[in-house]
């Protein structure tokens, strides 16, 4: 039931064992069901989404919604096979204007959301804190390679809808993805203890026949009327992959007790599901007072200029909420 990687070639062979009780957080677990020609990844976070959101007080729905991010994009960067970053960016016109979560493989994360508190209202669902705009996805291959970025429109709708119409539109391969985040509280000798908790699921069908993973053309929008619309039959062992995530729950998703090895087992036993290594996730910035000093000497003399309050230019990183402090003199200020 374990192997070292989803690409790597398993003998009909592979030692069968029971999966494992022990919850395992801040991990992405591979597993394929190879039964239906299916791949996917299972995420957990804890005390890394904890560091995260801690750093900025987010108010409830705000972390919420950036926890969401920071699971998807931890589903999506954690296949990258060099040393790259996934960045997830959204800038839209709803009471969160702004995230990105980026994603450094093979386990660094950081995340930030810039949100108006004047029109947080209660009950608000993800898709009315996003509102309209756009969500976009860059793959960095580092500084001699080009970035790729695909784009989608976000109309009203939630990550999970904006991760199905990306996969649609992008990379047409057929995926479903499930997100949940949640506030845990527990009993201590010090009294309740809140901590935040998160998990995800995709799952993608990738059959060896090309044609069996074929999906219906997008529709044209302005095609004559009376032209017959193409539609493609989707193949059963996807409709049943479909049927199976559908049934997870947000709460199995970032249940403390619950382990993903079990969680899998719980979809999918009757078909048989293979778990591989998990892959360690943890909350690290990448700021530092050397880069931040590289980014200084970046602007004009009259910007730095302007940059000094006090005697002191002081910047303060978004990400992770550290302040660095410099004189003029090391801030190139003439």
């Amino acid at each position: 039931m374990t192997s070292q990687s989803p690409d790597t070639k398993i003998s009909l062979e592979a030692p069968i064992r029971a999966p494992s009780a022990v919850p395992i957080d801040d991990a992405v677990l591979p597993f394929e069901v190879s039964s239906l020609d299916l791949r996917g990844r299972l995420t957990r976070l804890g005390p890394a989404l904890d560091d995260v959101l801690n750093k900025h007080a987010y108010p409830p729905a705000v972390g919420k919604l950036l926890g969401e991010a920071m699971v998807l994009t931890t589903l999506l960067g954690s296949s990258l096979k060099f040393d790259g970053r996934f960045i997830l960016q959204t800038q839209t016109d709803g009471p969160v204007s702004f995230l990105i979560v980026d994603f450094q493989a093979p386990d660094r994360l950081r995340a930030y959301a810039r949100f108006d508190a004047t029109r947080l209202e209660d009950g608000l669902d993800s898709g009315a804190l996003l509102g309209h705009g756009h969500l976009a996805m860059t793959v960095d291959q580092g500084p001699d390679m080009s970035r790729y970025q695909g784009m989608v429109a976000l109309e009203g709708g939630s990550l999970e809808d904006a991760a199905h119409e990306y996969f649609l539109r992008s990379e047409q391969i057929p995926t479903r993805v499930r997100l949940a985040v949640g506030e845990e509280w527990r009993g201590g000798e010090e009294g309740p203890k809140h901590r935040w908790r998160a998990g995800g699921m995709l799952l993608q069908f990738l059959p060896k026949a090309p044609e069996r993973a074929r999906q219906a053309d997008l529709h044209p929008g302005d095609a004559p009327e009376g032209v017959v619309t193409h539609i493609v039959a989707e193949d059963d062992a996807w409709i049943e992959g479909q049927s199976l995530i559908a049934t997870v729950e947000d709460v199995e998703l970032i249940d403390p007790d619950l382990s993903g090895e079990r969680l899998l087992y719980r979809l999918f036993h009757e078909r048989g599901v293979r778990v591989f290594p998990p892959l360690p996730l943890r909350a690290q910035c990448s700021c530092s007072r050397d880069a931040v000093s590289s980014m200084l000497e970046s602007f004009a003399a009259k910007d730095r200029a302007d940059m000094v309050k006090d005697g002191r230019v002081i910047v303060t990183c978004e990400f992770c909420s550290s302040v660095y402090e410099f004189t003029p003199q090391e801030a190139g200020v003439e």
